[in-house]
Order: C-alpha cells, then sequence, then structure tokens
C-alpha cells in the first residue's frame, strides 16, 4: 500500500526544510488547522493521520504493528522516507510527541528539532514520577472507553480540551473522538495510556521544545518538566493556555513559543563561523 495513501499525506508550503505534524490519540490532521499555515511560507508542511484516524485507509491496520508506540514511529519514519526527508522539524501533540521521539531515536538525521506539546512518557504515577493518573484510575478510563466509546468521547473531550467557558472547543474534540473507528480508539488508548518511554527520552538527541500547558488534566507541568529534564538538548515553556491541546485553544501563543525556540536555532547556525 502506497505510504502516502494509507496516512493520508498532505504536503504544502514551499520552504526548504520540511516541517512534519503529528496530531493525538482521537484526533487528525485538521487539528493542526490554526498552526501550519504560521509556517507555510517559511517550510514544507507535512500533515498526516495514523492509521485508524481521520481520513487514513483503515485497512492497513494491524493489531499487531500498532501494539506499542514503535508501530506509529514506523509509519513517520516511511512517511519521511517516501518523501525524501531529513533534517526536518517534528511537531507531535500528546502521545504524538513520543512517537516522534521514538522516530527520532531509530532514525536520528530524520529530525533535527523535536517540538513536543503536552508530552508525556508515562500517564501512571510511579514511585518518585507523577504522570497525573493512578494505575486504577487509567484502568478505569478504559474500561469506560470499552463499554461505551460514545459517552467517554461525550464526557472526556470537555474534560482534555478544558476552557469551559468556550465548549464549542470541546464539542469539536468529542466530534473528533466519535468519528474514530472504535476497536481502533480502544486499542490506541491502551498503548498511549499503559504504555512507558521514560528510558527513550535519555536517547534522544534532537533538539527539543517542550510546551506545556499550566493547567492540564491529562499531562500536568510535573511531567513537562520532567521531559525537559531527560531530554539533555531541550528548553521547556510552561504556557498561559489551558487544557491539553493548545493547538487549538490557545494557537497564536503556541506558534509564537514555536517561532522563538526555531529562531534561537537560526541564531545559534548564524554565529557558527570559520
Amino acid at each position: 500500500m502506497n505510504v502516502l495513501r494509507r496516512n493520508n499525506v498532505r504536503v504544502v508550503g514551499s520552504g526548504g526544510r520540511a516541517m512534519v505534524f503529528a496530531h493525538g490519540f482521537g484526533c487528525d490532521q485538521n487539528m493542526w488547522r490554526f498552526v501550519w499555515p504560521a509556517f507555510a511560507e517559511e517550510y514544507r508542511i507535512v500533515l498526516f493521520d495514523h492509521v485508524g484516524c481521520g481520513g487514513s485507509d483503515l485497512r492497513a491496520y494491524d493489531i499487531g504493528k500498532y501494539a506499542s508506540l514503535e508501530g506509529y514511529a514506523d509509519d513517520v519514519i516511511a512517511i519521511c522516507r517516501e518523501l525524501d526527508l531529513t533534517h526536518s522539524i517534528f511537531v507531535g501533540h500528546s502521545v504524538s510527541a513520543m512517537i516522534g521521539a521514538i522516530a527520532s531515536i531509530q532514525v536520528p538525521e530524520l529530525f533535527d528539532e523535536l517540538i513536543m506539546i503536552g508530552p508525556s512518557p508515562r500517564y501512571i504515577d510511579d514511585d518518585d514520577y507523577t504522570g497525573g493518573f493512578s494505575e486504577a484510575q487509567v484502568h478505569e478510563l478504559l474500561e469506560f472507553l470499552d463499554d461505551n466509546h460514545m459517552g467517554w468521547s461525550q464526557a472526556m473531550a470537555p474534560v482534555i480540551m478544558g476552557n469551559p467557558d468556550r465548549p464549542e472547543l470541546g464539542q469539536e474534540l468529542a466530534n473528533s473522538f466519535c468519528m474514530t473507528d472504535p476497536e481502533i480508539a480502544k486499542r490506541f488508548a491502551r498503548v498511549t495510556f499503559l504504555s512507558d518511554n521514560r528510558a527513550d527520552l535519555d536517547r534522544v538527541t534532537a533538539r527539543a521544545l517542550v510546551l506545556q500547558c499550566h493547567e492540564d488534566v491529562i499531562a500536568p507541568p510535573a511531567v513537562g518538566a520532567y521531559v525537559h529534564q531527560r531530554v539533555s538538548n531541550s528548553a521547556f515553556v510552561l504556557l498561559n493556555a489551558t487544557g491539553h491541546c493548545p493547538n487549538l485553544s490557545a494557537p497564536e501563543e503556541t506558534i509564537l513559543a514555536m517561532k522563538i525556540f526555531l529562531a534561537g536555532e537560526r541564531s545559534a547556525a548564524q554565529n557558527v563561523g570559520p
């Protein structure tokens, strides 16, 4: 199957370097519509849907392959190779932040920068690590999803989105959840919430920006600080935005943080002389 059709890849912009945007659980590439246009003049924008989401080809879903985040990282690598991308910028939201990190470890030349929005290497608390959920809470959440996909989507989306004064945002996320194939959503949720990728953080060599909202029930600020601490060449920005989806709720602030980070990279390059 053609990789670009499988993942519903869309390429826009005319810049020399590529910027690859990867959406979070239950979403699709449309979640980046307020962010990517700000970079289209300078970068080649690559948008795609994870298999099982959005306009991807559901026939490509393989239970074995997608039983771990490595399966999704393999797709990212395949997309980049098909488009002949190297030394690109990866922008990953939520679980895709870790998917991008894994892809960058496996093929270091793919990405020089990682922009990680609301990342979490582990959602379950563990000894001196705060993930935001107890193990019992995660299993309750997954059981609720197993029992009632539509009910889970309507109940959880506003909580995940935050911003109760803007209910239309929570409804958009709920609609996105509801459009995802229920069986695939259940499996992707288990992979997302039960994974432990803390050890991978030490292996990331790309320059990274960790963007964290100051109120986020899915990935609290302590998680973002932990990612920053473990990724050796990283910057950490605590946004004024609330909720787990600043790409929708606070795109201007998100764009500004990204541009400042990328401008720093260009400045450093300009300062390298003979």
